[in-house]
């Protein structure tokens, strides 16, 4: 089956649990209105349905090829690439001042959700040419900007995001890419990056990579890095030091390249500084948050995808007696309670997933478009905290997911012809995407809640009370009963992190059970606003199956998954983990 855009379950969403109508109302959303909001889904549903999703298969069977330092992409990807950017989706939340639509971050979130379930190895390269613009944006000198970010902005040219090095992996600390400074005020850099995601490819004619890299008089650590502009082509039109020497043969996403990239075979690649010396990874968070958002999003995506597939499968395919049918059969596998439970399940995470992304792309925009700076700051720490949540939940749910839709298929789902196993290959690598989702629980704890002056996370505990107050008056007893256990277990779980403050190792050995139940309780509540809504509207007679399936999807992913925050809190309370030695 092909992918379909699911535009009436989204636009519920966008309005019932992003407040995109009420924003649109307050004029807080630029120049969004109802009519453009319509047209974006629209239109963004036609690319993904008509264009990326008929090269998502020939992608990952193509893949991308290597020779004498060429990258060449799937066939057709370059012309689809050129009608993606021409077309001015690269520019969907970027400002109109540098040639974007200017429009709320929720609508880059909606269209990006659509590409990634169509395509998701097509989708990655835009991630991060709009990361970067946000990060030139945000840091760059204004020379730097007139430079280049028109040329990104459109999309015409592509942009990396240059992090990882062999001996270092995560800790960025360890980097070992130079730059000198020259007597033009430019730099030159040595090294070599690997992992880099379309670091060479023939989209387009220029990729801007941004380099992280260290200052021969610099600090030691995270302390001494900086951050380089460094383009592939030069602004006089010769080629820079810089190439690919090798391309990653991956599980999953084989359309996308992941390039081993070198940095001064001839005397130095140029690049520029952005933002001051040894200050660039604050500079790179900036294009990191987004493409944490995105990651999170792929799994949204893919898990949207995944259950389509598995949903036209049962529909299809016949096999045993159903229970309480007149005939012998066979029938369909979806009249089958097991098969139905795994279905339930797949479509309540996927709308909870959909529900948490949504929500931080909301606290997004409202960081940065709120009438006051009060509700601004608010949002900001708000958007610090449920970034990681997005990444690390909405990516284990899409493999959880995709997964399920293996085992729908059966047989067929462990072969290459129906799809499962692709989008299972595809998601896996984003749990590790953008920061392990480990390294995102630990961000959460250390550096989110913990040193909070606000006690951000309590106020959400309070104000998830609240909802469940609200949701009980509503007569939504059931899904009542989910936000008040998932906030009460949340507020236990506070007080046993606090109380580890002081111990380092069991702290960092709970972050991540205490991330789940943040996302879970999270999730819960914004599921439960939404249910508010939907209740509400059909009382007052509206029949829409968007509205019915939403309401059948809180109340599963109550049942099912809000009594798991009990689980986890039990991890937390473990006295200690085993020690090194019993794992020798």
């Amino acid at each position: 089956m092909p992918y379909r855009a699911p535009i009436d379950a989204v636009r519920f969403q966008l309005s019932a649990i992003a407040d995109l109508d009420s924003d649109m109302a307050a004029g807080i959303a630029g120049e969004a209105s109802p009519e453009v909001v319509d047209a974006i889904l629209m239109e963004a549903a036609r690319f993904a349905e008509g264009v990326l999703e008929p090269a998502w298969r020939q992608g990952d069977v193509q893949g991308t090829k290597i020779a004498n330092g060429i990258v060449t992409t799937p066939q057709g990807w370059p012309e689809i690439y050129r009608q993606w950017w021409q077309a001015g989706w690269n520019g969907v939340d970027l400002p109109s001042d540098w040639g974007g639509m200017g429009l709320p971050t929720r609508l880059a979130t909606v269209a990006m959700e659509f590409w990634t379930s169509a395509n998701m190895a097509f989708a990655l390269g835009p991630v991060l040419t709009q990361g970067a613009a946000d990060a030139l944006i945000l840091h760059a000198s204004d020379a730097l900007k007139a430079a280049w970010l028109p040329k990104l902005v459109s999309g015409e040219w592509t942009a990396t995001m240059n992090l990882t090095e062999p001996q270092a992996g995560s800790d960025l600390g360890q980097l070992r890419t130079r730059a000198e400074r020259q007597a033009d005020g430019t730099y030159r850099l040595t090294g070599q990056k690997i992992y880099i995601t379309f670091g060479e490819h023939d989209l387009s004619d220029n990729i801007v990579h941004l380099v992280l890299a260290r200052l021969p008089d610099a600090p030691a650590g995270t302390k001494g890095i900086s951050l380089f502009l460094v383009p592939k082509i030069m602004p006089d039109g010769r080629r820079n030091d810089v190439r690919c020497a090798g391309i990653e043969h991956k599980m999953g996403i084989h359309g996308a390249p992941t390039c081993t990239m070198i940095y001064g075979d001839h005397g130095g690649a140029t690049g520029w500084l952005i933002g001051e010396e040894n200050k660039g990874l604050a500079c790179m968070f900036t294009m990191m948050n987004k493409a944490r958002l995105f990651t999170g999003l792929q799994g949204v995506a893919i898990a949207e995808t995944a259950y389509q597939k598995a949903l036209a499968y049962t529909q299809d395919r016949k096999q045993g007696r159903a229970f309480g049918q007149v005939d012998h059969g066979p029938h369909a596998i979806i009249h089958h309670p097991d098969v139905r439970r795994n279905l339930m399940t797949m479509r309540s995470l996927t709308t909870a997933s959909r529900a948490l992304a949504y929500q931080a792309a909301a606290a997004i925009d409202h960081a940065h478009r709120a009438a006051d700076a009060d509700t601004r700051r608010d949002a900001l720490e708000r958007a610090g905290v449920l970034t990681p949540l997005v990444k690390s939940w909405c990516t284990d749910i899409g493999c959880e997911v995709a997964s399920l839709g293996v085992q729908i298929h059966g047989g067929m789902g462990y072969v290459e012809e129906t799809g499962a196993a692709q989008l299972l290959r595809d998601v896996r690598i984003t749990p590790i995407y953008e920061g392990t989702n480990g390294i995102q629980a630990i961000d959460l704890v250390i550096r989110k809640i913990l040193p909070s002056t606000t006690d951000i996370a309590g106020r959400m505990v309070a104000e998830n009370v609240a909802l469940s107050e609200k949701l009980d008056d509503a007569g939504l007893k059931a899904i009542a009963r989910g936000v008040a256990l998932t906030s009460s277990t949340l507020d236990r779980a506070l007080a046993v992190l606090r109380g580890r403050a002081n111990d380092p190792e069991r702290l960092l050995g709970m972050a991540t059970p205490f991330l789940q139940i943040v996302a879970i309780a999270s999730a819960m509540a914004a599921l439960g606003k939404g249910a508010l809504v939907a209740s509400c509207q059909k009382t007052a007679g509206n029949t829409s199956l968007t509205l019915t399936q939403y309401l059948e999807d809180a109340k599963f992913f109550t049942a099912s998954r809000a009594p798991s925050v009990v689980s986890h809190l039990a991890q937390m309370e473990l006295e200690e983990l085993p020690a090194v030695s019993a794992f020798a």
